[in-house]
């Protein structure tokens, strides 16, 4: 919660130090999430990972200052994403995903470029929040139950880039880089003891389309 109201906090901030001319526009903001798991050694003793697609969608604001090219774009989403993995279970391949749901808020600094009244490029940086929904996931690994217990809230830097078109349209593509731990491992006994208090990050590569009125 503290993050959360953090989050809100660093929105409104960044929007009061605009200038008083700055353009504000608000929008609708989806897309998909490319999400993959970046391990530890003992992951990776132990299991496979492959990617997992989810999806995200929610209001957008957008602040830019005229014939300067800088400004601030926010949002508060609902979003999906998740890893699979695949586990030798007693001698037979396994596949399991752990999905994430929850309220993300990315707050990026925003350049553009314009390429004409119609067309424009834009380069964006800045943290994103997420806040987990689904406090944890099981399994059972050589019959001992792992309890995959989910981060109430993730931290990440989002860089990205894309295009504006016909001033009311932007596409764009972005790296979701964790800062803090997705989840972590609780496994009591069994072959897969040494992933118990084993951590995990959830890296994410987006692709979006806003919408802006």
């Amino acid at each position: 919660m503290k993050r959360f109201t953090s989050a809100l906090m660093l929105a409104v901030c960044l929007a009061m130090a605009m200038p008083a001319q700055a353009q504000i526009k608000l929008g609708v903001k989806g897309g998909l999430n490319l999400a993959s798991a970046s391990l530890s050694d003992a992951w990776k003793e132990k299991s496979n990972s492959d990617n997992y697609t989810g999806f995200f969608v929610g209001p957008m604001i957008d602040i830019t200052v005229p014939f300067v090219g800088i400004g601030v774009d926010g949002a508060l989403m609902y979003s999906q994403k998740g890893t699979k993995f695949s586990f030798d279970n007693g001698g037979v391949s396994m596949d399991k995903t752990f999905k994430q749901q929850g309220i993300e808020i990315p707050i990026n600094l925003k350049y553009s470029i314009g390429l004409g009244s119609m067309l424009g490029i834009y380069f964006a940086a800045g943290p994103s929040f997420f806040f987990n929904m689904k406090s944890d996931d099981k399994v059972t690994l050589d019959n001992a139950v792992a309890a995959i217990d989910y981060e109430k809230s993730e931290v990440a830097l989002n860089l990205g880039m894309g295009v504006k078109l016909v001033k009311h349209l932007q596409i764009g593509v972005n790296y979701n880089m964790p800062l803090t731990d997705s989840a972590k491992a609780s496994v009591d006994s069994g072959s897969y003891a040494s992933l118990d208090g084993k951590s995990f990050k959830t890296k994410v590569w987006q692709v979006s389309v806003a919408y802006l009125f």
